[in-house]
């Protein structure tokens, strides 16, 4: 069993691999005999016999002699970090050019290499992946955080055209946590913090979730070291009989699918650190009422025999309903394929099961490396599809030259959680949570959404702003003369449909800031610390009347975030501090509506105006021809996007004719 694979043992997973022991040694005890390298050699011989293995050993040579005599932050020979990588991807069975790469990773940034060398010496295609990988030069950036966003912004670019720039440095990322111990106090936090927000997540969206949960875990150690420490030890107090238990459950499973004549492997995984941590703060528990430490994973050969397992399962133990997710049928982004159930099982205890094929099991293990291979020039499309979505964003940001602000679009887009929802032919279309019928007009086709008018959702007419949940059928209705609206921005959840909307309306970046207009909302905030600069954040963009939060932050602001934003996490051991909005003065608006004189349309649009909380000051209807009615009501409106919001919605009702504001 590879190393990788063994983190899913309970016994290996929570801070094991941060240990030195015989099986495996730690960077304090380092040692790299040559018969490491035949090892090595052998290892990728047996996953693919068709291996370039005299350019993989070129590369360890070429790579031990730029690092001569260069050392790591732990004394050991630089060497041993670039191989190490190698040896991670060769736990995935990664291709020769993605072990060739990563043993050259750092020999033009840090061995002298010139990427001109690497070329001549191996291929234009190794040298363009370790060109990828290489950072820019300090000297030419003002500040740390510029020089850091300008060199992800440059991978990101990289991997756009490779996706095995990102593959190598994740792996990289993951010996660096490792090995990170090493490092002083500030720099273990600078380094977790970049880790759980940017490579934790893009190891995620590319499905390694094995990759994921480590990085996840090693993050939490240096950033909440008590907390990870307070779940090490409660986790260890009770791991024998755990360990007993599960094997029960294991060996019931087994024998019911022997039974039934199914040929399976089944084992239990133990869950992260930093997911039962997230699922105490999300429910508000004590470790002690956590109960689905271990989930059961039920490997077998086929798809249908998947399906007859989950019968076994639901035979034994009793389902929870709303707890079973088929992403066999409707996979993940990501093309994560599995079935999910969660029983309660014998002991009275929670018990998640994860069902797959042993295909689904290493896609879902290594995600997209799992089938990173070339055929000549041809690249299997799936990998695209794995990275469409960093395609678009890079698409959009190609000519900004801020990469801070595509770093904050990244960590955005990568928090999200996903919904499943489906066209009207079936076709499921994957969405952020939250999303609306605008968003899925969109991701359709650019047309659609640029001429959207209504939708329907599961056969109802519904609003632009609903939200859509995961298994709703979305129709959208289009107009040749229906054009995006500027109110849309406010609502709308995806990058790909808000840069869409701008390029339509013809808005800059800066200029759809200056309409939404943060900087004025730091002025709509009262805070106990007058002295101190406010600053809204970028990742949750917060605006009245969302619940929010201040924090500290180390530039000497204080950072203003809606409450349950994701980067709340990394910001709890900073000083927070109380915030609230202001309350605006009222104005007065007149609005004309013109509507099919129908029963209850005017209930309708005074229940719409009720729910963004504009007050009604007077109404007059007068009748109109062919069964209309004209509707003049002035209002007084102390929030403009609500005032906004509330006039799009009554433009969208079916009876609704014409909606204008006119002077007093």
């Amino acid at each position: 069993m590879n190393y990788l694979k063994s983190l899913s043992l309970e016994n290996g997973q929570h801070g094991f691999y941060q240990e030195c022991t015989a099986k495996h040694k730690s960077a304090c005890c380092y040692t790299l005999p040559m018969d490491e390298l035949q090892k090595m050699l052998s290892d990728v011989k047996a996953y693919n016999p068709e291996a370039k293995l005299h350019l993989i050993e070129k590369a360890y040579h070429f790579a031990k002699k730029a690092h001569e005599g260069q050392k790591r932050e732990s004394g050991e020979d630089y060497f041993s970090h670039p191989f190490e990588v190698a040896k991670i991807l060769v736990g995935i069975k990664a291709d020769s050019a993605t072990i060739i790469a990563a043993l050259l990773h750092d020999t033009a940034e840090e061995g002298g290499a010139k990427i001109a060398q690497i070329k001549k010496e191996f291929s234009s295609e190794i040298a363009e992946i370790v060109e990828g990988l290489t950072k820019l030069d300090r000297i030419n950036f003002d500040s740390k955080e510029d020089y850091t966003a300008e060199n992800i912004r440059k991978m990101l670019f990289a991997t756009a055209k490779d996706v095995r720039v990102i593959i190598i440095k994740i792996a990289d990322r993951l010996h660096n946590m490792r090995t990170l111990r090493y490092f002083r106090p500030e720099k273990q936090k600078r380094i977790a913090l970049e880790t759980r927000q940017i490579f934790a997540p893009l190891a995620h969206k590319l499905g390694m979730y094995n990759f994921k949960g480590e990085l996840d875990d090693l993050a939490m150690r240096y950033l909440e070291p008590e907390r990870y420490e307070y779940l090490k030890n409660k986790i260890n107090e009770k791991r024998t009989e755990r360990e007993r238990k599960t094997e029960e459950i294991i060996k019931t499973i087994k024998n019911k699918l022997t039974e039934a004549g199914i040929q399976s492997e089944v084992y239990g995984r133990a869950k992260y650190f930093y997911s039962i941590h997230k699922k105490m703060v999300k429910e508000g528990v004590d470790f002690n009422e956590i109960y689905d430490l271990i989930a059961i994973r039920i490997i077998l050969k086929d798809v249908p025999t998947c399906y007859a397992a989950l019968g076994i399962v639901h035979d034994l133990w009793k389902p929870l309903p709303k707890r079973f997710k088929d992403y066999i049928a409707t996979p993940k982004a990501n093309g994560y394929r599995s079935l999910h159930t969660t029983v309660v099982g014998s002991h009275g205890k929670i018990l998640e099961v994860q069902i797959r094929t042993e295909e689904m099991h290493r896609q879902a293990e290594d995600g997209i490396a799992a089938h990173w291979k070339y055929k000549g020039t041809d690249r299997d499309k799936r990998f695209d599809k794995r990275i469409s979505w960093l395609k678009q964003i890079l698409d959009w940001k190609r000519e900004s030259d801020d990469a801070r602000s595509l770093i904050e679009t990244l960590k955005v887009d990568m928090f999200e959680k996903e919904i499943i929802v489906f066209t009207p032919k079936g076709d499921p279309i994957t969405l952020p949570e939250g999303s609306t019928p605008v968003d899925f007009a969109y991701e359709v086709h650019s047309g659609i959404g640029d001429h959207c008018s209504k939708a329907l959702v599961n056969n109802k007419l519904v609003q632009l702003d609903t939200v859509l949940k995961s298994g709703d059928l979305v129709q959208i209705i289009t107009q040749k003369n229906a054009t995006p609206s500027r109110q849309w921005l406010k609502f709308v959840k995806t990058s790909k449909a808000r840069e869409k909307i701008r390029k339509s309306l013809g808005i800059e970046g800066d200029q759809e800031q200056r309409h939404s207009a943060p900087e004025t909302f730091e002025k709509q905030i009262l805070c106990e610390d007058r002295k101190t600069p406010l600053k809204i954040s970028k990742c949750c963009s917060p605006k009245p009347p969302d619940s929010i939060i201040g924090f500290y932050t180390k530039d000497g602001k204080i950072t203003i975030h809606k409450e349950g934003c994701p980067n709340i996490h990394s910001l709890e051991a900073r000083k927070d501090i109380k915030v609230q909005w202001i309350e605006k003065k009222s104005m007065q608006k007149v609005l004309r509506v013109k509507v099919n004189d129908n029963v209850g349309v005017l209930a309708e649009i005074l229940n719409t105006l009720a729910r963004h909380k504009i007050n009604v000051a007077s109404l007059r209807t007068k009748a109109g021809k062919n069964q209309t009615a004209v509707n003049l009501i002035r209002l007084d409106v102390r929030d403009e996007d609500a005032y906004m919001s509330a006039v799009e919605k009554i433009r969208q009702g079916k009876d609704t004719l014409e909606v204008r504001e006119i002077e007093q």
